[in-house]
């Protein structure tokens, strides 16, 4: 290569740099247009928006909240698309007692409910024009069907929202989810910038999961419900996701041989992916197409 040639690409490739380092030092405030293959991004990117849209309106229900990025002028966030954001079906403020695992569950709702909304906020805001409306949600009657599928009929009627240790139950169905959500969708992100920001964020739901799990596991003996202990709903839970995901094997519930099992991984200690068909087979309980917690489905081309 001559020097030329070569002086042409150092100056290619520290514009190009210069670009990322821009778009990533501002929070992603440029709209994602900008980008050089938007489509693709914009995809998956609002695919991720409709799980957070989930465990935002999951959170906030729990601690008595309402989401804030509906409202005109709240965050510079307004519904950027135009559409009529979907209904959500249940929802409500769990029963938190006043003991030391029910205050311990309190405030880690209160903190999740703030980082998922923040989320919603930052893909938002990440997309501009392109983000997708909240879609109907279903964080009521939803949780029961999950439950009674899990349990084969064992459990009936269940609500994360009867107290904090049904709560983490309803917590622990979405937050390995979420995780091997953005691990598998990584690799279909072409800006680089975003790709960190997905990155940020997977850390932030392992962060969560791991919470869950670790509460789960301090009440594993615990008899929950259909005299059946946390443990063993747990596995249950995991089991389902496994069933309806497919045929590979990428969950686990938080004792494995044994032992605890709080950081549930491949025989490599590497976090599970799941495809973006994965995921909606599981938010759909297994339906296609819809249903599930997502009644008629997901916005955008992924659903």
């Amino acid at each position: 290569m001559n020097t030329k040639s070569l002086n042409r690409r150092q100056m290619l490739l520290g514009a190009a740099m210069m670009g990322v380092g821009a778009v990533a030092g501002s929070n992603l405030t440029p709209s994602i247009a900008q980008n050089t293959k938007p489509d693709i991004d914009v995809d998956v990117l609002n695919f991720a928006l409709n799980l957070e849209y989930l465990e935002a309106e999951f959170y906030l229900a729990a601690v008595g909240r309402k989401p804030s990025y509906e409202v005109s002028g709240v965050g510079g966030m307004t519904n950027t698309t135009g559409a009529t954001p979907g209904s959500v079906t249940g929802g409500q403020m769990v029963k938190f007692s006043n003991t030391i695992a029910g205050r311990a569950a309190r405030e880690y709702a209160e903190e999740i409910a703030t980082d998922e909304e923040n989320h919603v906020k930052f893909l938002r805001a990440a997309l501009g024009d392109k983000a997708v409306a909240r879609p109907a949600i279903d964080i009521g009657p939803a949780f029961a069907v999950a439950a009674a599928a899990a349990s084969k009929d064992a459990i009936k009627g269940f609500s994360p929202y009867a107290n904090e240790l049904f709560f983490l139950h309803g917590a622990f169905i979405f937050e390995d989810v979420g995780v091997t959500a953005y691990k598998g969708a990584a690799p279909l992100i072409t800006n680089p910038a975003y790709l960190e920001a997905a990155a940020g964020i997977l850390a932030v739901e392992a962060y969560h999961a791991g919470i869950v799990r670790t509460l789960l596991y301090q009440s594993r003996n615990t008899v929950a419900a259909a005299g059946l202990k946390v443990e063993q709903i747990v596995a249950a839970i995991a089991a389902l996701r496994d069933a309806v995901d497919g045929p590979t094997a990428d969950d686990q519930g938080i004792v494995l041989n044994g032992k605890a099992n709080l950081v549930p991984t491949d025989a490599n200690s590497i976090a599970f992916s799941r495809t973006t068909a994965q995921v909606l087979n599981i938010v759909y309980l297994g339906n296609s197409g819809k249903g599930g917690f997502f009644p008629n489905g997901l916005n955008g081309k992924i659903k």
